[in-house]
């Protein structure tokens, strides 16, 4: 979401005659922070990251946008910023007027960004189509600072969509709070998808981070038809194992009904990649919720875990509940959710071995070129046989596939 957010600054910048430079330049005028709430630990780089850059560059003017500049504005200026971007005030800038405005009421209504995405120093295009959220987790900040769920307007969708595709961009990424919301005039993600995938040119289409109904397995009755262009991904944040758990969260599925949808995606779409979201240590968690936790995880064998500790949000439910656990707990929890993790992420990569890969290669370094695949493995080839920024079938085998596969044998994960 923050990419696709940058892409728009990016923009307004430009237009308003802005040169976009890289972090390393030397003596820029100006420099935009993109800041992150969703956690304190987020927050609290954000800050440092504000102190590291007036150090570095005390002529420019710093600017903080985003969900820690919407409820800790002051706490920015304290640390070296000029001007505070709250998420409503992004729309406007570079306009100096909107310098110093406090925050206002964020609008409910879907809307237009009036303007194209630009990707400075990027290999895709992450498109922003969605803003808010109406579920109000317990434990999470976003609906407070980025307000309810609404749409950007279908036609503004795909004509960014049309740019970046003109532009290059091999991959075009749909980001938003909650994608799965997506609605405008009476079309939702699936109609924009199948808009987008009409588009000519040789390019594929990936989902951010998504919160789909157990219920609902359109996305992937899409993904496993290859006319839709979509990447064999799907990022699911579960949060949590436990239905207790999961019931404090005010998450709105039983574990049993999340790993019965992702069995049955995983039957329209095989290989899909499929990841999630978890949170160790909410409040109440005990030893019981975290094995069920555990369970979960190697019951799904998810290719990829983020996980979290739970961090306490002023302003939510969740800050006010008992029983908040201890932090040398939580340490301790996290160390082994995240070696499960490494485990069933391993054996998805040894699942794909011998299977041909779509890959978009991105970086070139070392006499190597890395990539990604469309089910989001990291591949690594010599340089010389494909070309950076374009679609390139490969046989996975365990050399093409060794980022993946770092410190660790099939039997070991057995």
């Amino acid at each position: 979401m923050n990419h696709a957010d940058t892409a728009l600054l990016s923009a307004r910048l430009k237009n308003a005659g802005y040169e976009l430079v890289d972090c390393c330049a030397e003596n820029p005028d100006l420099i935009v922070l993109n800041s992150c709430a969703i956690t304190a630990e987020a927050e609290r780089k954000s800050r440092q990251q504000i102190r590291k850059l007036r150090r570095e560059h005390p002529f420019a003017r710093i600017a903080v946008a985003g969900c820690a500049a919407e409820i800790g504005g002051n706490k920015f200026l304290d640390c070296g910023a000029d001007i505070i971007l709250t998420n409503p005030d992004k729309k406007s800038f570079p306009d100096s007027s909107c310098a110093g405005l406090k925050s206002r009421e964020i609008a409910v209504e879907n809307f237009q960004e009036k303007s194209f995405s630009e990707f400075p120093f990027r290999t895709r295009a992450f498109i922003k189509i969605q803003e808010g959220c109406d579920n109000f987790c317990s434990y999470c900040i976003v609906p407070y600072v980025r307000g309810a769920s609404r749409s950007r307007k279908f036609a503004e969708c795909i004509a960014d969509c049309h740019n970046a595709i003109k532009s290059g961009f091999p991959e075009i990424v749909l980001t938003g709070v909650n994608t799965c919301n997506y609605l405008d005039d009476g079309k939702n993600l699936c109609d924009l998808i199948k808009e987008i995938a009409a588009i000519p040119g040789n390019f594929r289409i990936r989902l951010s981070s998504t919160e789909p109904h157990p219920d609902d397995l359109s996305l992937a009755e899409l993904i496993a038809d290859p006319a839709n262009r979509l990447c064999r991904f799907l990022h699911l944040s579960m949060q949590h194992g436990s239905d207790p758990i999961l019931k404090a969260m005010n998450r709105k599925y039983s574990s049993e009904q999340f790993i019965s949808f992702v069995k049955n995606i995983r039957e329209l779409v095989p290989d899909i990649h499929i990841g999630s979201d978890f949170i160790v240590g909410f409040p109440g968690e005990s030893e019981a919720d975290f094995e069920r936790l555990l369970e979960v995880v190697r019951e799904v064998n998810f290719a990829n875990i983020h996980a979290f500790a739970y961090s306490v949000r002023p302003g939510t439910p969740a800050a006010e509940l008992p029983d908040q656990i201890p932090a040398a707990t939580v340490k301790g929890r996290m160390k082994i959710l995240t070696a499960a993790a490494k485990d069933t992420a391993v054996k998805f990569a040894y699942s794909q071995l011998g299977k041909e890969l779509p890959v978009i290669f991105e970086q070139q370094r070392n006499g190597f070129l890395y990539g990604w695949s469309d089910n989001y493995l990291a591949v690594k080839v010599p340089e010389g046989r494909f070309s950076a920024g374009t679609i390139e079938n490969i046989i996975a085998d365990e050399k093409n596939l060794a980022e993946n596969l770092k410190n660790c044998t099939l039997q070991s994960i057995l």
